[in-house]
This record gives structure tokens, sequence and C-alpha cells, in this order.
């Protein structure tokens, strides 16, 4: 489920109900200390280099000064995402955005965002930590004030416990919070409750999107040590891809990808080592239906009251004017409580009290070696994403990670399970030895793309094993057509070169076994009758060689039929749109807009900004991802891409160690101003499949420099305006 339908459904529980309005008046924001926040930037000196593409890479003495650069840079090309997700972090949009706003308040009252930062940020963070997540908040509050006519009101000052409240209502959405919550607020009870222990713990098989794969030295074909960088995002908005590079003369020398709002590179390289996250979806949620009497709730036979406090909204009506919502929440043994028609149910999730990922994600950047970023990893801090590895002296990883509650085993865990027993009730997670984990497989490759660890995921001889792992895991038993292509791919060749990892990389083909394949072999074998359309289109489909080229004139009717039948999310049980019925209303589709069934791909599929508009090969779940929005064709019988392939990166380590790296973004560095030459600047390249070299060293920085300037105490009084 989308965070907009989690918005919708929780909008019209919140916002429905009668007598909700308890103030309406003049919206009042204080004006900012702005010498203050001036005073507080004079502590940090940061040198922003902006490469021929605008890419910041920024040079500081201190972490804190490249944390502060960063945060100035970033604002310069994506404020207004930055402060959106800032205020919701705060629980503070609805004040700006109304109706929709109030929902991600609200959420963020219920979980408690907030009391987790305020309890564990002086206590739980190291002040290394703090120190460059308030640097951070000061390089966004330098840019806010050179800037105030960009700026909402009440937004500053920003503050380092905004940035760790983002990480903490962020990272429960990564594994599916917002779709155990939205399914709760539905008009009806959507699962069975268990009621006795079972031993099929099986959960839902919904592919998500990201690749990534690591090949060792042993494997390629030059001794060379590979690792691909392909995670899966929205091409806009606040878990969109920002390029950075960080270079600090305490030893923090990283580049990759950032999200708005982050201090520090999510998935990248340094020097010595580097990474790549893919969406797992283990089963971290669990749901108690409670027994309720009142504003009580029965637990071991005991009534006990439920904790009770005010959510308060201050929602936007139009121009300054807002009002004040006031809700109750409620929480149980088990975590927050959600009241609804069809019940009252408490909600337990992994990290429910965590607030370190900063600090995991920090040291995963300044690791040095497998034994290092290892010790990263065991914090446990980030409560799920795989992660595969690669570095310097060879060695190559994928890790399950995941933050595993210690359950009682037997359990249907992800059906809702009864609220009047504490045995259920979990405290600890597992430790990190018990997850899976490929170090150094002797095939010399592995590959995750959202598939379950055990398949698909190195050669056959080295795969793990899921009966060595607890049922209660909860680990996804999918696969993906990405997964199934990269191993056939990758599994076939005994020594992968630069160049045959690409191909792997940019694959457009669907594997007959993919529900895809499956789909279209089930829809040449139907008996069509004397309905020519339908007949025409099994024709055409029968011809499609299961790629999704730009040039493919069977694509188009197979994939668009897809995406009615299967969905972007490709499973097949139970159908979203009878097959038949998905292929005529495509191939009427087809014919409205296009005259003709055989439209090549590329006409269809295109990536759009500003003036560029490019057709783009791939689609759902092919390596070469590509996702459009909205109904299978728009309004002028095309389809605009919108998620999928975003920032790609290939990191290589040759035989001395030596680092050199190659990117590329769907957009490019100036994420929100389309006056810009960074704007688009990047898109021909991408929509071509190719790369640029990442400029790493400062002199190969310096060499294809377009702006240098400073930033905090000893600022010059550069144009700051983003080019």
């Amino acid at each position: 489920m989308s965070a907009g339908r989690l918005i919708t459904i929780i909008g019209a529980f919140l916002i429905g109900a009668a007598g909700v309005l308890a103030a309406m008046a003049w919206t009042h924001f204080p004006e900012p200390d702005l010498d203050a926040i001036r005073a507080e930037a004079a502590r940090y000196d940061a040198r922003i280099i902006r490469d021929r593409f605008g890419v910041p890479h920024i040079y500081g003495a201190r972490d804190v000064d490249v944390g502060f650069g960063l945060g100035f840079a970033h604002a310069e090309d994506d404020w207004a995402t930055i402060e959106e997700s800032l205020l919701a972090a705060r629980g503070e949009l609805a004040v700006h955005a109304g109706r929709a706003g109030a929902q991600i308040d609200y959420v963020v009252q219920l979980l408690g965002v907030r009391d987790v930062v305020d309890a564990g940020y002086e206590s739980d963070l190291s002040p290394e930590a703090r120190a460059l997540v308030e640097a951070y908040a000061s390089g966004l509050n330098a840019w806010a004030a050179d800037n105030p006519d960009a700026v909402r009101g009440g937004v500053l000052p920003i503050t380092g416990r905004d940035v760790v409240a983002g990480f903490v209502l962020r990272t429960p959405f990564m594994y599916g919070l917002d779709d155990a919550l939205g399914e709760l607020f539905g008009p009806e009870r959507a699962r069975d409750i268990a009621l006795a222990p079972i031993t099929d713990a099986a959960p839902s098989d919904a592919p998500e999107g990201s690749n990534a794969i690591a090949v060792a030295p042993s494997r390629s074909s030059d001794g060379v040590t590979r690792l691909l960088v392909n995670s899966h995002q929205p091409f806009d908005g606040p878990v969109a891809w920002y390029e950075i590079g960080l270079h600090s003369e305490q030893g923090w020398n990283a580049h990759g990808g950032t999200f708005p709002g982050a201090p520090l590179v999510l998935h990248g390289h340094n020097e010595r080592l580097g990474w790549a996250h893919t969406v797992n979806h283990p089963d971290l949620i669990d749901v108690y239906a409670l027994t309720t009497d009142g504003d009580q709730y029965l637990l071991d036979g005991e009534w006990r009251p439920l904790e009770r406090a005010t959510a308060r909204l201050r929602v936007r009506i139009w121009g300054p004017f807002s009002w004040t919502i006031e809700r109750p929440i409620y929480r149980s043994a088990h975590g927050p409580v959600v009241r609804v028609s069809h019940g009252d149910y408490a909600v337990r999730y992994a990290g429910m009290t965590e607030l370190r990922q900063v600090e995991q994600w920090y040291a995963m950047n300044r690791a040095q070696d497998w034994q290092g970023w290892r010790t990263a990893m065991e914090m446990q801090a980030i409560a799920s994403l795989n992660a595969v590895y690669a570095d310097a002296d060879g060695h190559i990883a994928y890790l399950y990670n995941a933050a595993m509650p210690e359950r009682a085993p037997g359990w249907a865990w992800r059906d809702y399970l009864p609220g009047d027993r504490s045995d259920l009730i979990w405290t600890q997670t597992h430790p990190f030895e018990d997850l899976p984990l490929y170090l150094d497989p002797p095939s010399g490759w592995l590959s995750s793309s959202n598939q379950t660890p055990f398949q698909s995921a190195t050669d056959p001889a080295d795969l793990l094993s899921a009966d060595d792992f607890p049922a209660e895991f909860g680990i996804e038993p999918r696969t993906t057509n990405r997964a199934l292509r990269a191993a056939s791919l990758l599994g076939a060749d005994p020594e992968i070169s630069r160049d045959d990892l690409l191909a792997v990389k940019y694959d457009h083909v669907y594997a007959p076994t993919s529900a895809v394949g499956r789909l279209v072999e089930r829809l040449t074998t139907l008996d069509f009758g004397d309905d020519e359309l339908l007949r025409d289109a099994q024709t055409l489909l029968a011809t499609w060689n299961l790629s999704a080229d730009v040039d493919s004139e069977a694509a188009a009717i197979a994939l668009l039929t897809a995406r009615r039948a299967i969905g972007n999310r490709h499973t097949d049980d139970p159908w979203l749109v009878a097959p038949i019925d998905a292929l005529r209303a495509s191939a009427q589709d087809l014919m409205a807009h296009h005259g003709r069934l055989d439209v090549a791909w590329g006409e269809l599929n295109r990536l759009r900004r500003g003036d560029v508009d490019l057709p783009l090969n791939g689609g759902p779940d092919t390596m070469r991802a590509v996702y459009a929005a909205g109904a299978p064709l728009g309004d002028d019988g095309r389809r605009r891409a919108v998620a999928g392939d975003t920032y790609i990166m290939l990191v290589e380590w040759d035989e001395d160690g030596d680092v050199t790296s190659h990117a590329i973004h769907q957009y490019g560095a100036a994420t929100t101003h389309p006056d810009s030459p960074h704007y688009a600047d990047q898109a021909p390249i991408f929509a071509a499949e190719e790369l640029r070299r990442v400029p790493f060293t400062l002199d190969e920085v310096l060499a294809e420099a377009t702006r240098d300037y400073r930033v905090g105490a000893h600022a010059a009084t550069p144009d700051t305006a983003p080019e």
C-alpha cells in the first residue's frame, strides 16, 4: 500500500468524525532568530565543489564541517522536499498541508516518534552522531536564513532531533508498517486471528524493487572486485536519491546516494568498501486483537487500563487560517492501539524505540574493512533492508538484514494475534549471528533482487537453506523476475567482465517462469473464437520474445495486459483483473490511442523531465526496472516513468585495491529547479543506459569543477543560487 493510500484511509477516520473542531484562528508563527542561526553556522567551515553535472563534493577539516556543507548544498538543490520531510517528522505538516498532512501528523503522534527521539537522543546516540546531525541541521538553517522567501513559517530553526526523527519515522515504513496501519483503518477486519499455534507461517508473495550484485575477483574476468548499487525508488519526493561526495580530513571519504534530510551516504562506497541496499520483507510487525471493555483491555485474565494521551493536530483550512483537532491516542503493553469500528488492535514492530539508524549508517560510511563494516551492522539499528557488500580486499557479502523478534515458535505471526496473552508480547530480537549471511561464497558472485535469500542469490551449490532458520522469522518465499534473470545470466558466465555485469544490469527480459511469462503463455493458449480484437492481440503476443526493448512491437500489448492483470508487483494469486479482460482492455486502449496494436514499446514507455522526452527500455520487474504512474496508459496514450531505476552506481576495486566508480541519476543534481542546467542533464545518459565517471579524489573533482565556494565561518559571498 502506498503512503498516499494510507493517508486517504486514515483521513476518513480522522477528519470525518463530528465535533472535532477545537479552535479556529489566525496561524501565528514566531519569527526565527536569524542572528543566532548565522552565529551557529560560523562554528563550521565547508568547501563545496560542484562537478560538471552539478553534483556537490563537500570538503572539511572535520566530519561536522562536511555534514554542515551537505546540509547547505542539499538545501540549495531541494529545499522544498527537505522542508516537507522534516515537518512530517516533527508532526507539524498539517498546519501547512491541511488534511493530507494531518494524517501523517497523527501517525507521528500515534507511534510516539518524538517521544522516542527525546528519550534516547542524549543517552543512545554517541556525541559524534549528535554532532553530525546538528551540523547538518545548521547547514539547512544557514541556507534558509539566506533565502527566507523560500521558507515556510515555523520551520526554523531545524534541530538535530528533527533529523533523527526523520529516520525514526521513515525506517518502519521501509518494511511495511504503512500497509499494516492502513489495513487496520480499513472498513472491516482484514485477517484471521490466530487461535492456536500452527506450522505454516508463510507471508505474501508480492515483489518490491531494487537490485544489488557483487562479483569477487575470483569470478571476474580481470581480477577486479565489482559492486552494483541499483535501488529502485520514486523519481521525485522524500525518498528520491540525491548524489553526494563527502570528504573529511578526519578520514570520512564517501560517495553515493542519500535522501532528503539524511546527513550521510545511505548507500555507495568509500575508498575501501561499498554496499547496496535492497528492500526485504521479513515479518517485523505484529497486530494483536484486543479484548476491551471501555478503556480497559484484558491481559492474562486481568483488566488493565489503556494508556491514554491526546493528539493535537494543527490543520490549515485556507490561507492563514488553521484549526486544532484533538484525537485520543491509546497504548497497551503491546504498543500503539488503533480503535476502529471492527475492533481494537495493538501494534508491535521491530525498532519501536530505536533511534540509532543514523549512527549505524555513519559507522558504515567510515568503516575500512569487512570487520569494521560488520561491526556497524551488528548494531541492528536499521531494522530491515538487505545489504550487498564488496571491498578492496576482494571480500563480497550478502546480509539478509533484519531486527528479528524472538517469538514463541509455531504461531501464525502474520495473522492477527490474541491480545490477551502476554507470552505473545516479544521483548528481544535475535542477534546478528542468527541472520542469513553469505560471505565469500565459492561461486564468487552474489545477487539480491528482493527475492528470498534462499533462491537465486548465488550458485545453487552455495545457497543457504530456509530449513536452517526459524519459521517465525517470516522470511519471504517469493522470487522475482529480476532474481531469476540475474542468477541465470551470472551463473552461466564463468568469467564475469565489466561489460557482462552491465549487460545483466540493463537486461530487459522476462523469464518464462516469471509472472509475466506465465501470463503470456496462458493467453496464447486460449481460444478466443470469433473475437477479432482478441485474436489479433493473441497473434501479436505469440511473437513476443519476452523483452521490453524500445523497438519491440509486441511488448506494449503484453506489458499493458500484465499491468492490469498482475500489477506492478507481479503477483498472480489472485489476479487483479481476469487475464482475458486485461487483454481486451489493453487492446482497446492501444486502438483508441494509436489505431493499432503493434506500437513500439519505446513510443509508449517515456522518461519525461521538463523539455526532455525520451524512450526507455525496460518495464516492471525487469533488471532495467521502469514503473509508470496511474493507469496503464495516460491521456496521451503513453506511460510516464515515475519510479524504478534511479541512481545507479558501479564500484570497482582493481588488483591494487584502488577504487573507481561510475554512476548515473535519472534526472540530475538540481532536483527541484527547472531553470537549472542540472535539472535534466543526466536524463539522456540514463535513457541511453550509460554511466559517467565519478570524480572521487580532489584532483579529479577540481579537474571538472564548475563551482567552488565556501560556506560557514570562512564563507565569501558566492552566488549560492543553484545553477
